[in-house]
């Protein structure tokens, strides 16, 4: 099984690249930020709570996420793999997530970065925000404490899948499909050996 950690500050380009990387090696999308606002438009109790804490640029518990996730990989567990987009935020989510996957026999294949000067995040989310809806989009004092958080929690999680040999940072600036080429450079070197044979053997059926 392929799993991806997409990592990056708020604004890098990790929802466009998720959707690149679906449908090149058919995972599914676990994306913490799409569950929660699915639960804010529910109006669940968890949603308002969620939103609350959003709205202000701030992680939601580390419970509530981790319990989603589980969720999501006990109804998926045919899956190709799964792209973590957004998660871990933390290290004590990265030790969770390893945890969790173990109990379904697979683990992080790898994880990347993608690494965005913080002016430029802050143009991109301000422009987001024009046409997302999100208050957090719209104000450039909360996108800066989202960089903030960013810098001084999740950043440290890189450590940790450093320390695994899974860490790879790439630039997040530039054309799209040259990020997404490089990504999958990565992610070619990590791909499971079931997954590389399986592909090979795809591509000899086209040949034939």
């Amino acid at each position: 099984m392929l799993n991806i950690v997409l990592f990056g500050p708020p604004g890098a380009g990790k929802g466009t690249q998720s959707q690149n990387l679906i449908a090149r090696y058919n995972l599914v999308h676990l994306s913490t930020g799409d569950l929660l606002r699915s639960q804010i438009a529910q109006g669940t109790e968890l949603g308002l709570r969620a939103k609350r804490l959003m709205d202000e640029g701030l992680l939601v518990p580390d419970e509530v996420v981790i319990g989603m996730i589980e969720s999501q990989l006990a109804n998926n567990t045919q899956a190709n793999g799964f792209i973590f987009d957004g998660f871990p935020r933390t290290v004590a989510q990265a030790e969770a997530l390893d945890a969790l996957t173990q109990r379904y026999d697979t683990g992080i294949s790898c994880m990347i970065a993608l690494e965005v000067a913080e002016e430029e995040l802050v143009k991109r989310l301000l422009e987001r925000g024009k046409t997302s809806g999100r208050p957090d989009d719209q104000d450039e004092t909360k996108i800066r404490r989202r960089v903030t958080v960013y810098n001084t929690e999740t950043a440290q999680v890189a450590g940790y899948y450093a320390e695994q040999g899974k860490f790879h940072s790439l630039n997040g600036i530039g054309p799209i499909d040259d990020i997404f080429q490089q990504i999958c450079e990565v992610i070619n070197k990590h791909q499971p050996a079931t997954s590389v044979t399986d592909s090979q053997e795809a591509t000899d059926e086209v040949k034939a």
